[in-house]
């Protein structure tokens, strides 16, 4: 169990509660066999119509260029503690299908699943994975020649967490702050929304 292991109301797996998002990352490389593996599991993800509409963009810091290039698509605040993350990689979602060219409205939902599966990989592995929606799609598009119909969606900082301590003060007391998530009854509805299921 990690120190920052959700506080459950109803027992879970391991790999979900354990499972957070730092913002202090480690000097220390993750290895492309575990790299792969995060991937891996991305791949296995569920998708509307097998379509896996999902495709990343990764950058280690074995090649400096390559990680400050994708790190350069980040809104400036996510490039001053991400910069420290190993690897970094953009989420890229493509929006039509393949087989007719028509909307997938489902398309950001399975990126997000493809993201979780890496994300409940990289946990069973001692990895962290921080996921932002702050990035900058105009600037990916176009260092990466993302093509049309596809966007680049998320960005995550993939490596091992780090003492919180490393932190400026403003983000060291988000990366010390106990995890929180609304109660079942706030989510779960029943016979109509608005009224708990549970």
């Amino acid at each position: 169990m990690s120190a920052k292991a959700a506080q459950l109301d109803h027992p879970i797996a391991s790999v979900l509660a354990d499972r957070y998002s730092p913002y202090a990352f480690a000097d220390r490389d993750v290895s492309s066999d575990d790299l792969r593996s995060l991937f891996e599991a991305a791949r296995w993800a569920a998708s509307s119509y097998n379509e896996q509409p999902w495709s990343y963009i990764l950058a280690t810091r074995a090649d400096a260029e390559a990680h400050g290039k994708l790190l350069s698509c980040l809104v400036e605040g996510n490039q001053g503690w991400a910069a420290a993350a190993p690897v970094l990689a953009l989420g890229i979602v493509t929006h039509p299908f393949r087989r007719n060219g028509k909307p997938n409205k489902a398309a950001p939902h399975d990126l997000g699943l493809a993201s979780g599966n890496l994300c409940a990989e990289a946990t069973t592995r001692g990895i962290a994975v921080h996921q932002m929606i702050g990035i900058l799609p105009e600037r990916a598009a176009e260092l990466y020649a993302i093509p049309e119909g596809s966007e680049a969606f998320t960005g995550l900082a993939i490596g091992y967490a780090a003492p919180a301590e490393s932190l400026p003060e403003n983000l060291r007391e988000r990366d010390l702050a106990p995890r929180t998530r609304k109660p079942l009854g706030e989510f779960v509805f029943g016979t109509r929304f608005g009224e708990a299921a549970f």
